[in-house]
């Protein structure tokens, strides 16, 4: 008896990938994809739970899924007791990328094939967001993440990169916030490489600018993108994300704690005001990373905007007074400081 033999297709990566955790879990012989992903939703859990105990209150977790692989869980808290908003989310994404979109990346990675169609790929990351209510308290932001293409065939990455980093945005400048801050994160880098930190800040100085106000977003912190082969290993790369996302809470807790009792008057709640202003200017026009969220098919807007304040304003041709703590933070923010 004799009859046809049908050609399946291979399996996809994100069904490669869940059968593997079915499987085996997730060990250090895992790939990349399943221990990226089960490091960021560790780190979820941890930096919730140490926020929590700052504010008092609970943050919301919404569990998505996204049709064409992946999904993500947000953590949000809104009207909080320290913190007007904050958002805590974890992506990981499975699609394809058409030529166009290839084409474009092998500028940064040659690695890429120049001569297929489409491409599997998987991203995976952690964005945090955190808009205190106290003016004298700073909004920080930070993003870890790993971006992979993978072989149709087998699974295995073709290509691969991490990008990331975190940077901290006051209203009101005190120094010993932004050394703290920075003397943190360049403790993280120095394990790894004394070049890191003075590379990466400046590379934060110059990505969180808002050019047509000629002022930096904050006071800046490390921003990296494109890290791989080339440079160090994966599991050189990989070590250097995780100490940086576990210095996110020595970095910043010892901050908010300080700050979120302080009084103000309702004119430095104004001026925060106006400053987050800045900060959705610069989200909107300007960051990768919300650009690339709402073009990607079947998003979840909710979860990208997660960055926006609650509330901000625009005020037509405001100017602070000479002399003022609010003049001085301009100073710093069109001509950014080496902090350590």
């Amino acid at each position: 008896m004799t009859g046809k033999v049908e050609q399946t297709e291979p399996p996809k990566i994100a069904e490669r990938d869940e059968l593997a955790k079915r499987e085996n879990g997730v060990t250090p012989q895992s790939s990349m994809r399943l221990r990226m992903e089960q490091f960021i939703k560790e780190q979820q859990l941890e930096i919730v739970a140490g926020l929590e105990a700052v504010d008092g209150k609970k943050f919301r977790l919404d569990s998505w899924d996204r049709p064409n692989g992946g999904g993500g869980i947000s953590a949000v808290l809104q009207e909080g007791n320290v913190f007007e908003k904050a958002g805590v989310n974890i992506s990981v994404v499975y699609g394809t990328l058409p030529r166009p979109a290839i084409e474009k990346m092998r500028v940064n990675h040659k690695a890429m094939d120049p001569d297929v169609e489409s491409l599997e790929f998987f991203a995976a990351g952690l964005s945090m967001v955190l808009h205190p209510r106290n003016p004298m308290a700073p909004t920080v932001h930070l993003n870890y993440r790993y971006f992979e293409t993978a072989s149709a065939d087998d699974g295995s990455p073709t290509a691969w990169w991490y990008g990331g980093g975190c940077d901290l945005t006051p209203s009101y400048l005190f120094d010993e916030d932004a050394i703290h801050f920075h003397k943190t994160i360049k403790e993280a880098c120095d394990k790894h490489d004394k070049a890191y930190y003075p590379r990466f800040k400046k590379w934060c100085d110059e990505y969180f600018h808002i050019k047509h106000r000629g002022e930096s977003r904050g006071v800046g912190g490390i921003f990296f993108d494109d890290l791989d082969e080339t440079e160090k290993d994966q599991e050189n790369h990989f070590a250097f994300i995780q100490d940086c996302l576990k210095a996110f809470l020595p970095s910043y807790v010892p901050i908010i704690e300080r700050r979120k009792n302080m009084p103000f008057t309702p004119e430095e709640k104004e001026w925060q005001q106006i400053r987050r202003g800045r900060y959705v200017e610069f989200n909107l026009v300007y960051d990768r990373g919300t650009a690339f969220g709402l073009n990607t098919p079947s998003s979840r807007t909710e979860s990208i905007l997660m960055s926006m304040p609650l509330t901000a304003e625009w005020k037509y041709m405001h100017e602070p007074e000479k002399g003022s703590r609010e003049e001085r933070l301009l100073n710093v923010l069109k001509n950014p400081v080496e902090w350590v």
